[in-house]
């Protein structure tokens, strides 16, 4: 299974709502340029997060969009079958040989595990430990 850009920007889209959770409305025009990316495409992609109840949108002036739930409360996974559909490394058949078929069931459970145990809040967690201002340690 190759993550399209559906699914890679719908993770950012949803990682700068993370990032920004409780502090009210953040417009797809920040976010498309603060990670130089089409809003038009981002307009796209949030509607069917918006439709699947991940997010809220708040119209008007300083409207935008925010996350429904609390960071820790979305996982990857969610959002990559929204957008890109089951999790599933190979279409595969029943007269498949059982050997292979069991190869592909257990990467396909292994590949969703992971997606499942990773919240928003882990994805900030892991951006916030590349950056070199991180931690400060005081001697």
């Amino acid at each position: 299974m190759k993550i399209s850009t559906k699914g890679r920007y719908g993770l950012t889209i949803m990682m700068e709502l993370a990032a920004k959770f409780g502090e009210g409305p953040t417009s797809l025009k920040s976010i498309a340029e603060r990670n130089q990316l089409s809003e038009h495409y981002l307009e796209q992609l949030v509607a069917p997060l918006r439709n699947a109840g991940l997010v809220k949108s708040i119209r008007g002036a300083y409207g935008g969009y925010i996350l429904s739930k609390d960071p820790e409360g979305i996982t990857s996974g969610d959002i990559i079958r929204i957008l890109e559909g089951p999790i599933s490394p190979v279409d595969f058949t029943e007269e498949d040989d059982p050997a292979k078929r069991q190869l592909w069931l257990r990467i396909r459970d292994s590949i969703a595990e992971v997606l499942d145990s990773t919240t928003l809040a882990d994805l900030i967690a892991f951006e916030d430990e590349g950056k070199p201002d991180s931690y400060m340690f005081y001697i």
